[in-house]
């Protein structure tokens, strides 16, 4: 049959595309088992950039030596908040204070220097009274005996005067124990207590304190409540010392204890202690 005798059906079957086998536009079933290294480039060659990368970040991949630096930095991290965190508890005292409070510290911190520099001068003039004194040996013993009267008040064999405070802490619930009391002694000395005297026992350096029972011993005399402090010193040092933030006042009165505190011109310490001897150190002059 000519080209001129075909019909108008058989020109459009000619004109039109083969047919798609049947399933060409099905997707090929995914291989069973883990992918080839072939296989898997071919699949990633027909991703996306986003989606490689997704497929780059998951599931992780560790290995020891970055498992190892993980964990060196998370102790590193831990060790600099514990620390960061103590700091900031030791300080949160100060942080917390009010600004009459800060003040207050501030000028005891200054008085102590005030008195370290008085007590310098002091023993500088000493030397010079010594080296210029037409008498040296007269004014020698005269500084001795001033010596040992400051010594006696110090070891408490000689009765003393002077300005101060007297602190009387009421322990109506029985809960000061010895440790606070001697926290407050050491407070009273640091801020240039120079004669301590609690319920008629004198406080010495080698004093000691202990619990007995519901009331306290002083180097072995046992005293109660109402507990009284009278001690000579500066009175607008040891007062401030007493009521800085956490400190002294604070701690006893978190333990219903009730504190007070009154300046005196004149203070009376006349509890005395025998002069020891000891029994092992001696002088090492010659």
């Amino acid at each position: 049959m000519s080209n001129q005798e075909q019909t108008p059906e058989n020109r459009l079957r000619k004109e039109l595309p083969e047919e798609v086998a049947a399933g060409a536009g099905e997707a090929p079933e995914a291989p069973e088992g883990p992918e080839t290294p072939e296989e898997q480039g071919n699949r990633q060659a027909g991703l996306t950039g986003r989606q490689r990368l997704a497929e780059g970040l998951w599931p992780p991949r560790v290995t020891r030596a970055q498992l190892i630096v993980a964990l060196l930095l998370f102790g590193l991290g831990f060790g600099l908040a514990v620390q960061v965190a103590s700091n900031s508890d030791s300080d949160s005292a100060l942080r917390g204070a009010r600004q009459e409070d800060l003040v207050r510290i501030l000028d005891e911190l200054d008085d102590r220097t005030q008195r370290l520099e008085d007590e310098k001068q002091g023993l500088e003039k000493q030397r010079d009274e010594l080296e210029n004194s037409s008498n040296q040996a007269e004014e020698a013993r005269r500084q001795t005996v001033e010596k040992e009267r400051q010594l006696g008040i110090l070891a408490g064999t000689v009765a003393a005067q002077g300005p101060g405070i007297t602190m009387t802490i009421d322990d109506t619930k029985g809960t000061v124990e010895a440790d606070m009391l001697l926290d407050a002694i050491q407070e009273l000395r640091a801020a240039g207590a120079e004669a301590i005297q609690v319920n008629g026992v004198r406080v010495v350096a080698g004093t000691y304190l202990t619990d007995a029972g519901n009331s306290v011993s002083v180097d072995g005399n046992k005293i109660n409540a109402p507990y009284r402090f009278k001690v000579i010193g500066k009175p607008q040092g040891l007062e401030p010392a007493l009521n800085i933030p956490g400190g002294v006042v604070q701690t006893l009165e978190k333990e219903q204890a009730t504190v007070t505190i009154e300046r005196s011109d004149k203070i009376v310490v006349d509890a005395l202690r025998a002069a020891k001897r000891p029994d092992y150190a001696r002088s090492s002059s010659q």
